[in-house]
């Protein structure tokens, strides 16, 4: 299957989140119905987040994919729940509780955090429901841009995307001139999956500070291939930018955000750079308010031919990945 209808969540396995304290003592992370609310977890020392690589199957199940680094592929991977935690401080934190599926038994149960887990905190469940979760789980992968964040109008323009307007032409690199059709505004608390990751200003030619959701992809065009993709044209996540340096996410806080959506997945302009409007797909549309996700008003967005240029995170997981592709986008 093409890379296009993959997708790439951080995941850890059940061992790695323990029933410390609790009529469940000693029992790994598992799905809702064998839950125990007030039962205290704790992360096992050395436990890492592991990438969970995951494609579009048929109904309310996905497929794990060959490329994954935890589960087995080929088997179905079903979105249980939702989570709450408190810690000792009494402040909150949210998870998803995924279950594998092979054949008509569970596998294995892997927990999304939804902001950081430390392992010498303990974590007391406090909440659990199966309403919310695909919508939370759909708000992960919708790209979203800071407030102040500039973007190049049709005109040549810079405006801050909070100045926008639903009409608005925009220039896109695939489609030219594009208007508008929704503008999506939210504040988030600023941790773990939603924590904003910055990308300072001239560490890939952008002319300000670009603050992104982690997930947004970047298109770079390489003049030269640098990075051994194969291709000149990629498409790179900001978290696998990171470099504590010229790049680096800011956890803690909150943040606003934006969304803008098109007729169609764009690749616009932001601070002077390249970077991917909201894709409306399945997951995703259960992020988006009622009057946005009927299908009617923007039906499922199809893959534009750039989509398989996605860099994978073993090939853009090095150091000075930054430096490489602002060297190859200028060679």
């Amino acid at each position: 299957m093409s890379k296009t209808n993959q997708n790439t969540i951080a995941v850890y396995p059940s061992d790695a989140f323990v029933v410390t304290d609790g009529v469940a003592e000693g029992d790994v992370m598992s799905f809702m119905d064998e839950l125990v609310l007030d039962d205290v977890y704790q992360l096992t020392t050395g436990s890492q987040r592991k990438a969970l690589i995951y494609e579009k199957g048929d109904g309310s199940a996905f497929i794990i994919a060959e490329e994954t680094e935890l589960g087995t592929p080929g088997n179905l991977l079903y979105l249980d729940c939702a989570i709450t935690l408190m810690a000792r401080d009494s402040t909150t934190y949210e998870a998803l509780v995924l279950v594998e599926v092979e054949g008509d038994e569970a596998a294995e149960v892997y927990l999304m955090p939804l902001a950081t887990f430390e392992p010498e905190s303990i974590y007391r469940l406090v909440g659990a429901d199966r309403e919310s979760a695909a919508a939370k789980f759909g708000d992960v992968a919708c790209v979203r841009f800071a407030r102040g964040t500039h973007i190049t109008l049709a005109s040549g323009a810079q405006v801050p995307i909070e100045d926008l307007n639903i009409g608005d032409r925009v220039l896109t690199r695939d489609a030219g001139p594009q208007a508008i059709r929704w503008i999506g505004e939210t504040t988030l608390r600023a941790v773990g999956d939603f924590a904003p990751v910055v990308i300072s200003e001239g560490a890939l030619f952008n002319s300000r500070d670009l603050i992104l959701s982690p997930d947004h992809r970047l298109f770079i065009y390489q003049r030269e291939d640098r990075l051994g993709a194969g291709r000149s044209e990629v498409l790179v996540k900001v978290r696998h930018l990171i470099n504590g340096d010229s790049v680096y996410q800011l956890d803690g806080g909150f943040v606003d955000y934006f969304q803008i959506l098109f007729d169609d997945h764009q690749i616009i302009y932001a601070e002077g750079i390249a970077a991917e409007t909201l894709l409306v797909d399945s997951r995703t549309r259960k992020a988006l308010p009622d009057d946005v996700a009927d299908g009617e008003f923007i039906p499922d967005h199809a893959a534009a031919p750039h989509q398989d240029f996605e860099v994978t995170e073993s090939l853009a997981n090095r150091p000075d990945v930054v430096t490489l592709l602002k060297r190859a986008s200028s060679s």
